[in-house]
């Protein structure tokens, strides 16, 4: 075992039978509460919403808590570092991000007033492309891009691992797509009003079940028509930390179309792309971000996917998600990511205790 404690997978029936009885008895309930420990300590989903550890300082943050000493050296470089980063870097690109912005706003704002029409079309994805490139440059990012035979095409679907709001640029840095999102508010949510007047975009509350069924149906209609853009989708629903790939939602994979599976990996050496939503809010994390050293990333276009006969939903999401896992050099995990925010559902825990009831019928103990 790597970690703290070594769990054991064994099944609880065959655990609580290699006692040798049948009935039930008290000491039962250590197994119960062993497995509390063992779900508790080094749990392998409440990490995954925290910083990814890094092996060395990258002279951003600290990367061991109990590790105080610093010597004189590292002290200097650091603040050098701090001067740099905060009195060079973070004006130069502040100004850029303020003009991508700025840019994206009134460009689409603009293009949103043109009727439908090829030309709105192509003023739409010159607009997204430029400022998309804009913002990467205000972030220092240095983004390489393999297999571009597989990009996305139109009429497709897009799918990739989820671990900052910057995905959606990263990818729009090499191609426009019609994104499908939680609304926002603030400056996200002013940047998602202006972008959905030039393309059509869905941007939907995820705590409204009627949006959940319009958003299935404007997919639908979307993946229909081949003329309209790649639809980008995060189907996690949750930004994870960038060291794995959780459970994948099966409402994007229901719809039917082709599935473009993308992997993105970022370097944690030059710079936490992670968005802990829940402790930052996006203009905090945006700061983060412009103070580190840059955004290093790769992404990988994968070959396109098809739902085979007698696949199922939920199975196709899950190879798909295996092949971006494998991909990425990610960990495979099959928790949802809406664990980050929710407790885990009650199903689950009487899902134990049914079978701890079973089990007891079988041998006889309870009738």
């Amino acid at each position: 075992s790597q970690g703290i404690i070594e769990r054991d997978e064994t099944p609880m029936e065959k655990e609580i039978a290699r006692l040798h009885r049948v009935d039930f008895e008290f000491s039962d309930i250590f197994y119960f509460c062993r497995k509390g420990f063992e779900a508790i300590v080094e749990d392998e989903v409440t990490q995954r919403f925290s910083s990814e550890e890094l092996v060395s300082w990258n002279l951003l943050t600290r990367t061991n808590v109990n590790f105080h000493y610093i010597s004189l050296r590292l002290t200097v470089v650091w603040v050098i570092g701090v001067i740099v980063r905060y009195c060079f870097l973070l004006p130069l690109r502040f100004t850029l991000a303020a003009i991508g912005i700025t840019s994206m706003i009134v460009g689409t704002t603009m293009v949103g007033q043109l009727p439908n029409s090829s030309v709105k079309n192509y003023l739409s994805e010159v607009v997204h492309l430029t400022c998309s490139r804009i913002l990467v440059r205000a972030l220092s990012g240095t983004i390489h891009y393999h297999n571009k035979e597989n990009k996305p095409q139109k009429g497709g679907i897009c799918v990739a691992n989820h671990t900052s709001p910057i995905d959606a640029i990263i990818l729009t840095n090499d191609g426009c797509y019609a994104m499908v999102g939680q609304v926002h508010g603030g400056l996200m949510g002013v940047i998602q009003r202006a972008t959905v007047k030039a393309c059509p975009h869905v941007w939907f509350e995820r705590s409204e079940i009627k949006d959940r069924h319009l958003v299935t149906k404007r997919l639908r209609e979307h993946v229909a028509d081949k003329s309209k853009l790649p639809i980008l989708i995060f189907p996690e629903g949750t930004c994870i930390n960038n060291t794995s790939v959780m459970m994948f939602k099966k409402g994007s994979f229901e719809i039917g179309g082709t599935i473009y599976p993308v992997a993105i990996k970022y370097d944690p050496q030059f710079g936490d792309a992670f968005w802990n939503s829940s402790k930052y809010n996006i203009v905090s994390y945006l700061l983060r971000i412009m103070t580190s050293w840059a955004i290093v990333c790769n992404v990988w276009y994968m070959p396109p996917m098809v739902r085979e006969e007698g696949e199922d939903a939920v199975q196709f999401a899950n190879r798909v998600r295996s092949a971006i896992a494998r991909q990425g050099g990610l960990t495979e995990l099959p928790w949802d990511g809406g664990l980050k925010r929710a407790k885990v559902k009650d199903t689950f825990r009487e899902e134990q205790q049914k079978n701890y009831s079973k089990m007891l019928v079988r041998n006889g103990s309870i009738g």
